[in-house]
């Protein structure tokens, strides 16, 4: 089923065609930066996508050059002006976005056509699966001006394990795309001519060849094991089992692999 309709806002575009929201930074002037109102447009977005049944992948992307930044400088600058409340505050809102992208029911994913800077490398480390081009640095630079990357730490650590997380963290430094993959912070690196219709393909294959309750219930799953220790993780594993094999999607297709069916989903 074909299925395509638009949201407007200021600072990303949102988009949904064949069961892929595209959700897009949009500042290409501004090199995809970020800024409050971006975060809460974000925000927006993944919960519009999460509502919608007619959704089942989110592609995150940047217009123009770069995926994203970091951080707006006009934003950083009201950052000083601050008071350590109103900071937190915004901190929080950040937070709120990072935790809505990791432990959304639908599998996200980011396609980056070019650099991931600091916040915008934090975007990459939420997402389930991430393709990079050839030509994209990625880091976390927040350490060189006195920064510090204090919520995708918590992220990164269990993305690419402590080692990966210390050297990325405190040097600061920016590493290309195929060094992300080796690290386990991307999944693949495609040609820049290439990445649209790859991510799409990839996206299109989850649509059609995996049930969506259990695409939702595994990224649950993954989650699960890192949050509990072993005994209650396993117990948690099993309820979660016994749950799915009563869902009508595990019945068809149990029923379509014992009669030889190719599904669609």
């Amino acid at each position: 089923m074909s299925h395509s309709r638009a949201i407007t806002f200021d600072y990303i575009t949102y988009e949904v065609e064949q069961r892929i929201a595209a959700i897009t930074l949009n500042r290409p002037d501004k090199r995809n930066a970020l800024n409050g109102a971006m975060v809460a447009e974000l925000q927006q977005a993944f919960q519009q996508a999460g509502a919608d049944d007619a959704v089942k992948v989110i592609v995150l992307k940047g217009a123009g050059e770069a995926f994203c930044a970091g951080a707006d400088l006009e934003y950083l600058q009201q950052l000083q002006r601050n008071t350590f409340d109103e900071n937190l505050e915004d901190s929080q809102a950040l937070m709120r976005l990072m935790q809505q992208i990791y432990y959304h029911d639908k599998i996200v994913i980011a396609q980056v056509q070019g650099h991931a800077i600091a916040g915008g490398c934090g975007l990459v480390t939420l997402c389930d699966l991430s393709y990079a081009v050839p030509e994209a640095r990625m880091g976390y630079t927040e350490v060189k001006i006195g920064f510090i990357p204090a919520l995708v730490s918590v992220f990164l650590v269990r993305k690419t394990g402590e080692g990966r997380a210390r050297e990325l963290l405190l040097t600061g430094k920016l590493i290309s795309a195929e060094k992300a993959q080796e690290y386990g912070l991307i999944n693949e690196v495609v040609p820049a001519a290439n990445i649209a219709d790859y991510v799409n393909k990839v996206a299109t294959a989850l649509c059609e060849e995996a049930a969506a309750n259990s695409l939702t219930m595994t990224k649950k799953l993954i989650g699960m094991v890192l949050d509990k220790p072993l005994d209650e993780a396993l117990e948690h594993a099993a309820r979660l089992n016994a749950a799915t094999r009563e869902h009508a999607e595990c019945k068809k297709g149990i029923q379509a692999f014992l009669n030889k069916e190719k599904l669609v989903w």
